[in-house]
């Protein structure tokens, strides 16, 4: 989520000088023509490019947790250490 902010900050600041935004707005139109003139090539890379991201998630948030560490003083709970 934080990338995504850090993205739209970005293009906002870009987006206020005109030569950047004429460059964003031309190579938006050309992901489109992209997209058209290389259609089976261009729809694996955006459904990898879309899929990746939601099985990458999936996968880290499905992982089994840790077990807890054993504690090293456990063994001596039982003793009175006072006695001496």
């Amino acid at each position: 989520m934080t990338l995504l902010g850090i993205g739209l900050f970005v293009v906002i600041f870009a987006m206020l000088a005109p030569a950047s935004r004429t460059m964003l707005t031309n190579s938006v139109a050309g992901a489109g023509d992209w997209i058209v003139k290389y259609a089976p090539l261009s729809y694996l890379v955006l459904a990898m490019v879309l899929i990746v991201p939601i099985v990458a998630t999936a996968v880290v948030m499905s992982k089994p947790n840790p077990p807890e560490p054993e504690n090293p003083l456990a063994r001596y709970k039982a003793e009175d250490v006072m006695e001496d």
